[in-house]
């Protein structure tokens, strides 16, 4: 049912609230993370601003680094559940996407690791439908490093693939992907840093997605609003619900779809919660129906 379209509908984006990180980075020791009693109110916020919205978005996708604490560490189990703890409390009727990002998986993810993530958020890579739109998740770790577990980076691929082809024959409204490391921050040339994927990795990618007519790839990792685009292929990079490394506040993405595009803004935690989303964007939802 879920394959037809049926008119426009929005999402929300989240990105990082990666529990643990704000005392980190402010003791200048980002292997630590004793504390994240400021996250857990801005996750609060944020659950309870998207309750708050009318019409309802389709789906809330969190896209990585949920939280701080990298697999192993001592606070990891505890930052989780309270993250748990604090989504539970999301309108039923609204689904949650997770999307798994390096502090979830490891920078250098192994079999473990990810079958650990996969307990608790679900798979690292999936697909599904809404509306007439063929949504991607992927694991980006697996583009970054995938040294310690290069079989699964294989098994990602081969279904990619699978998935691409099923997307071809569906004649699927749009497909748009979900992954934590942005494939680049502004230029699909920039030079490879450790928030953008390697360029010869990069280029394959994006040629791919290319190909395929993907139209948009959705991103956070760089805790900063950033995006370009590759030859139609939109990159978006949204800032995180948590720790802010740049002049960016703590916020959502709402993204509406159309029949014909995608159209997004960036609201701070305090505007969305205060004021909900503008007439503009829900002008759009309303116009086509």
């Amino acid at each position: 049912d879920e394959c037809q379209w049926k008119g426009p509908f929005y999402f929300i984006q989240g990105a990082d609230p990666q529990f643990g990180l704000m005392k980190a980075w402010t003791c200048g020791d980002t292997d630590n993370g004793d504390e994240w009693g400021e996250e857990i109110k801005l996750a609060e916020q944020a659950v309870q601003a998207i309750n708050k919205l009318n019409p309802k978005p389709k789906f809330f996708v969190l896209c990585g680094d949920l939280v701080h604490g990298m697999p192993g560490t001592l606070w990891r189990k505890s930052q989780i559940q309270d993250l748990k703890d604090v989504l539970k409390n999301t309108d039923q009727d609204i689904p949650l996407v997770f999307v798994s990002g390096n502090h979830d998986v490891g920078n250098a993810p192994t079999r473990e690791t990810i079958d650990d993530y996969c307990k608790n958020w679900g798979d690292d890579y999936f697909s599904f439908w809404v509306g007439g739109v063929f949504f991607l998740v992927l694991n980006s770790q697996l583009f970054f490093d995938s040294s310690q577990c290069p079989e699964l980076k294989e098994a990602q691929d081969v279904w990619l693939d699978e998935q691409l082809a099923v997307a071809e024959k569906q004649k699927c409204k749009h497909i748009v992907v979900f992954q934590h490391i942005p494939l680049f921050l502004e230029k699909p040339d920039e030079d490879h840093s450790y928030f953008n994927l390697e360029k010869s990795v990069r280029e394959e990618i994006m040629e791919k997605f290319h190909k395929a007519g993907i139209k948009a790839v959705f991103a956070g990792h760089y805790h900063r609003n950033a995006g370009g685009s590759y030859k139609g292929v939109e990159m978006v990079v949204s800032s995180a619900i948590g720790c802010q490394l740049g002049e960016d506040t703590h916020g959502l993405r709402v993204v509406v779809v159309t029949e014909d595009k995608l159209v997004h803004r960036y609201y701070s935690l305090n505007e969305l919660s205060s004021q909900g989303i503008e007439k503009e964007l829900l002008d759009v939802l309303a116009k086509q129906k």
